[in-house]
């Protein structure tokens, strides 16, 4: 079980965070809260800004311009913070020759913290193959074994960079179930991908980025009910594609007048949902 946590609202809070890469904006004017208990989706296609804010949030990389506040300042600093965060990089990184089992040893050495039975959960919920060396195993185990990396001292916040890629349908299915259980017993997540059902089917609330800058934070019945689908429509030998906006009642209504031999319905693009938004801002 997760201790209580000690205060009362905001785990994550980041105003105008501004990132530069030379001349070049990494993050430009990045604003949003996360709050105690939520999964938070940061939603974006490779390169929008996503790593670059969770870099500077865990203070791996410096920023120019802007605040980021963690726990409410309830810890003295950021060392202290981050004894109570785990963080999942997109692509972990591990000494090939090691044996999983060892790499998990270490991970929790480092904490100071005996996570033996919390890390033999997970191992065997995971069903990670802890004998074998780091280098022998597939991408989708070496993912496990990061998971439990990040899971095993049970932070009061997870910070998931892309974390799923690798994994399989049910090993997804098995980690968001762990991800919602911290979460119910008090942590709270920091969830970053470009995958939007993922995003959809966990989040409470999202931000959206964009080139670097925010589109939106939202949360999540809100984006659904405005995103657009894209249909796609055969009738007759022929194809059309295109994007719909309006209510699913009128969608169907439209499909029975055309009476088409097949369709399809699918989410779209990261870059047509974001060209909805800015659309919707612009109105």
């Amino acid at each position: 079980m997760v201790e209580k946590l000690k205060y009362d609202e905001y785990v994550i809070q980041i105003r105008h965070l501004e990132k530069k890469y030379g001349k070049h904006f990494g993050v430009k004017d990045v604003s949003f809260d996360v709050k105690k208990g939520e999964i938070f989706g940061f939603l974006g296609s490779n390169g929008a800004g996503k790593s670059t804010t969770i870099r500077c949030l865990l203070g791996l990389i410096g920023y120019q311009k802007g605040e980021i506040t963690l726990f409410e300042d309830e810890y003295d600093d950021l060392v202290e913070e981050l004894d109570h965060i785990g963080y999942m990089p997109s692509e972990a990184m591990f000494y090939p020759a090691m044996k999983v089992k060892n790499v998990i040893k270490l991970a929790a050495k480092m904490r100071g913290k005996d996570c033996r039975e919390e890390a033999e959960r997970l191992i065997k919920l995971l069903d990670v193959p802890v004998h074998k060396k780091i280098e022998d195993l597939s991408t989708g185990n070496r993912k496990k074994v990061a998971i439990i990396c990040a899971l095993q001292h049970q932070p009061e916040l997870i910070i998931l960079d892309e974390p799923t890629s690798g994994l399989d349908p049910l090993m997804q299915e098995r980690f968001f179930g762990l991800i919602k259980e911290a979460c119910a017993n008090g942590a709270t997540c920091l969830l970053s991908s470009h995958n939007l059902s993922e995003v959809k089917n966990y989040c409470d609330r999202v931000a959206v980025i964009k080139e670097g800058e925010m589109v939106t934070v939202d949360n999540v019945e809100h984006l659904t009910h405005t995103l657009l689908r894209k249909v796609t429509v055969w009738k007759d030998g022929l194809q059309k594609t295109y994007d719909y906006t309006g209510s699913t009642k009128d969608l169907l209504k439209q499909l029975e007048e055309v009476q088409p031999d097949d369709v399809l319905i699918e989410e779209p693009s990261l870059e047509s949902l974001f060209m909805n938004f800015y659309q919707e801002e612009k109105a």
